[in-house]
């Protein structure tokens, strides 16, 4: 966990296979520790395709099957099934907007949102952004995107900057 607070959360991210993988896998948490899914990152690569958009896209009955039988992930249904329809919503964002990148950044204005916060509880659950990025992905049928699971993933994928000032990694990420 420490190594993924100071390597990788927060990190502005413009890549539209791993804004895919931290949007699944925020999604997976859903009821869940962080800790949990994280260990089973690798495991999730592996069953869907690297977070290849185009490829899961095409995750048929029999792949559905496999992924209800991988132990490597959490083997939910609903978030199972939500991932897959999830990437042909990447996609069709892909064609109209040109990426997913600049989707969701278009809801920060293109660059992180620097919050002040002195301590973890200062640290909003949600908010106004994150409302609108989950209202515009349900609109376009996406699923396990409310506004709590979307402020978790604008926060791991630097969306916003919610380091607290304390931390090291507020500065450097400033």
């Amino acid at each position: 966990m420490e190594a993924y607070h100071d390597e990788e959360w927060g990190v502005p991210l413009h890549d539209d296979r791993a804004l895919f993988e931290l949007l699944t896998l925020e999604g997976a948490q859903a009821g869940l520790s962080w800790s949990t899914i994280l260990r089973r990152r690798e495991g999730y690569r592996a069953a869907f395709a690297e977070f290849d958009p185009a490829r899961v896209a095409v995750f048929g009955d029999a792949d559905m099957q496999a992924l209800l039988a991988n132990t490597a992930i959490i083997r939910n249904r609903a978030k199972i099934l939500s991932t897959i329809n999830n990437a042909r919503r990447v996609l069709d964002i892909q064609r109209e907007c040109g990426s997913f990148d600049s989707f969701v950044w278009s809801f920060v204005g293109g660059g992180p949102l620097v919050h002040q916060f002195e301590t973890l509880a200062d640290l909003p659950s949600q908010t106004p952004e994150s409302v609108a990025l989950s209202k515009a992905l349900r609109q376009r049928g996406f699923g396990f995107v409310g506004p709590t699971i979307i402020y978790a993933f604008m926060q791991s994928a630097g969306l916003v900057n919610d380091h607290v000032t304390t931390c090291p990694r507020y500065a450097e990420l400033r």
